[in-house]
């Protein structure tokens, strides 16, 4: 089952972590100068690679522009990935929730992402893939700087760890300029992954670190692991200090929200993710009690507009269309 498809821990906050790691092989030029010959040669190297162990492969040249933006919904890769003009591939083992991206930023980009709170084991995961190319290839590696990649600031792990979180009540309390201020202290940064400066639209936000060279790949873990341990306990403690005519407000927001998702007939994607936020807000905080947290996390990625259109048929001839439609399945799942 896809990462989505799946409940993690701390999932009240924590939607996901992912691990990735950016390499490149050493006797070939980074992708800004690369030949297509050269693409497809690495393609075809690290592709064999990859499915001796376990991964699948999808050529980009041949992926029609829904599925291409469906996979960038479902954060498998990038958008810009899918605007690479070189030759470049998807390899995916879902089992093991591992995705690699061949000729994108880089020759390689590897990643582990895992639902909830579980950052340890999606290092363990995207360790374990890396092991078995480095075993393999002649990694471009400096014994001074770490491994070399085609933006100088990833060197070093050119590893970026990130988890995205359910953050309403800190927005709520207006924190988050606070919060985006002491993580740049130390390294990290926090943004939001919908909506304009806010994230308002979901109070979706990804913590990352900012920082790979002179440090270690355990130590960015261990202080990511700290770092999102405590927001996530400041979190549960503005939601559970909300009582009386606060607490009342709250409730009647989110119920008139769970009562839209299930009742609209045409819907936004915009709209589904204020709408689903303020109902996972309130089953954390026991006022939606027939809704799962899992449900909206893989509804998601289901309404976004590429995966959307992608499962239906016939598929929505306009925005009109992919409205009502998004409207309908929300109603379904959440009626069952």
């Amino acid at each position: 089952m896809a990462w989505y498809q799946v409940s993690g821990k701390d999932q009240d906050v924590v939607v996901s972590s992912s691990v990735c790691f950016a390499r490149n092989l050493a006797e070939y030029p980074f992708p800004a100068r690369l030949d297509a010959a050269g693409a497809h040669e690495i393609i075809r190297q690290v592709g064999a690679v990859l499915e001796e162990n376990g991964f699948s492969g999808t050529d980009f040249t041949d992926v029609s522009r829904s599925m291409a933006y469906s996979l960038v919904e479902k954060q498998y890769v990038t958008p810009g990935f899918v605007r690479e003009s070189i030759p470049h591939a998807l390899y995916l083992n879902e089992p093991c929730s591992l995705s690699v991206m061949l000729c994108e930023r880089d020759h390689i980009r590897l990643q582990c992402l895992l639902p909830g709170f579980a950052l340890r084991d999606a290092f363990a995961g995207a360790c374990k893939i890396e092991q078995v190319l480095d075993d393999r290839f002649d990694l471009a590696f400096d014994e001074d700087v770490g491994y070399l990649t085609q933006d100088p600031t990833n060197a070093g792990t050119a590893m970026r760890a990130s988890v995205t979180l359910f953050l309403p009540m800190t927005v709520m309390n207006g924190k988050m300029d606070i919060l985006s201020e002491r993580l740049g202290r130390i390294g990290l940064t926090i943004r939001p992954i919908c909506g304009e400066k806010s994230g308002m639209d979901g109070f979706l936000f990804r913590v990352s670190n900012r920082v790979t060279l002179g440090v270690t790949e355990e130590a960015v873990i261990d202080r990511m692991q700290d770092v999102v341990g405590r927001i996530t306990e400041t979190e549960r403690r503005y939601r559970s200090g909300v009582t009386g005519s606060e607490l009342a407000s709250l409730t009647d927001r989110v119920l008139r929200a769970e009562g839209v998702l299930k009742y609209a007939y045409r819907m936004t994607a915009g709209e589904f993710l204020s709408l689903s936020a303020y109902v996972r807000l309130g089953i954390s905080m026991g006022i939606v009690r027939d809704v799962r947290t899992e449900t909206l996390t893989e509804l998601t990625v289901d309404m976004m507009p590429a995966s959307l259109s992608l499962g239906a048929d016939p598929a929505p001839k306009n925005d009109e269309e992919l409205c009502v439609l998004r409207a309908a399945r929300v109603r379904d799942r959440l009626s069952g």
